[in-house]
């Protein structure tokens, strides 16, 4: 068996120096897909005229279409409609993609999340004075949010898995440096194992981190009730 693990192992704390630049392309995207999910979701539950076939389309459109094509098509493509554009940087492009790809999962899912909470609850919040905006924000959403954590946890856990994606258009991040020290030293097998190694870990981590969460606040539901 030619597998130097030695090699491997070696080469792990260099590429855990680019892990940050993984998880902040994760990150940001993550926080403004959810931004843009949560005006979707509204849209949509409220079938808001116009804007809620728009939604659909937005929605289908960047389902449909593989995450590579949309990163490409952004990167290359939106600077000749756009001339505005010429100037975005690789890293930015990548968070822009990921961001309108992931939005549209996560509209579906906050959309399920809105729709579980019984009507009657925000019904009556506006018999008692309260605003839509006020019942929204109090009683609406948090109970949806805490609906839609699970599902939101596991599009964040893909969506880490696809920023290694971005290294097609030049963002050195874990893939890309990876693939560059396979290329420097021929040990491909020993690189790239190197690198499901770390993804493979921080999958991990994060899905501890969401059980642990999800039975926090579940505990916290059951007190309350």
């Amino acid at each position: 068996m030619n597998f130097n693990f030695k090699y491997m192992f070696e080469i792990i704390p260099e590429l855990l120096t680019y892990v940050p630049v993984t998880l902040y392309i994760a990150i940001a995207s993550m926080i403004i897909a959810i931004i843009i999910a949560i005006f979707l979701s509204l849209i949509l539950v409220n079938r808001i005229p116009v804007l809620h076939q728009l939604a659909l389309v937005y929605i289908s459109f960047f389902r449909g279409t593989p995450p590579l094509v949309q990163l490409l098509m952004i990167y290359f493509g939106l600077p000749q409609l756009l001339p505005s554009f010429n100037s975005i940087t690789a890293m930015t492009a990548a968070i822009l993609a990921f961001s309108l790809n992931v939005s549209a999962y996560l509209a579906e899912i906050f959309r399920a999340g809105l729709e579980s909470v019984d009507k009657g609850q925000a019904e009556a919040a506006l018999t008692t004075g309260m605003t839509y905006s006020q019942a929204l924000r109090s009683i609406i959403l948090p109970q949806a949010a805490r609906n839609a954590i699970p599902a939101t946890g596991n599009t964040f856990l893909g969506l880490l898995k696809n920023t290694s994606l971005a290294f097609t258009i030049g963002v050195t991040e874990l893939l890309a440096q990876g693939k560059l020290l396979a290329t420097a030293t021929l040990h491909f097998f020993e690189a790239y194992m190197a690198v499901a190694l770390i993804y493979w870990g921080l999958t991990a981590l994060y899905s501890w981190l969401q059980s642990w969460y999800e039975k926090k606040i579940s505990k916290a539901y059951v007190r309350e009730i």
